[in-house]
């Protein structure tokens, strides 16, 4: 595997098209969803729609401040709801260290992913590297541990915050 074939999503550059970005994002869910038989409502749209919007790390109270400017009624539950939707159909994933979602960059295959997370601009960039995710699932096993889940989180810097100091 070439490094670059592990990248799923890179840091952002400028110039990304981004609407084309969350565009394709909202088609890639809706096959996702029709082939696993879920249904993608409005309301599980528009999250997903905020979450690629934000095109860095969205926590949960933000998309609820954004949802109640568009629905009076909008409340916890209903945010964590759909996040839950997003995540069962593997749309999003759930940075843990920041308690915060990002849009999946490949839903059609399961994978756990790697995530470098930038500690100056918070931006993310997803990897799915199966030789790493099988090193650590190796490692695991041989201490006697059943992976069931697993997702990486690397915080650094991306290379616009590196190059300014």
């Amino acid at each position: 595997m070439a490094p670059n074939d592990a990248v799923l999503a890179p840091f952002r550059k400028q110039g990304h098209d981004h609407g084309k970005c969350v565009r394709d994002a909202l088609t890639a869910a809706e096959q996702v969803c029709a082939r696993e038989g879920a249904s993608l409502t409005p309301l599980r749209r528009r999250v997903l729609e905020l979450v690629w919007g934000a095109h860095a790390p969205v926590r949960a109270y933000d998309l609820l401040d954004t949802l109640r400017g568009e629905r009076r009624r909008a409340a916890p539950p209903t945010i964590y709801r759909a996040l839950d939707f997003l995540l069962s159909v593997r749309l999003i994933h759930r940075i843990e260290s920041l308690n915060a979602f990002v849009g999946c960059a490949d839903p059609k295959h399961s994978h756990g992913g790697q995530f470098l997370i930038c500690d100056g601009c918070g931006a993310v960039a997803e990897l799915d590297d199966p030789t790493i995710a099988r090193r650590v699932a190796d490692r695991a096993r041989a201490l006697g541990f059943t992976p069931r889940r697993q997702t990486i989180e690397i915080s650094g810097r991306c290379p616009d915050c590196a190059a300014d100091g």
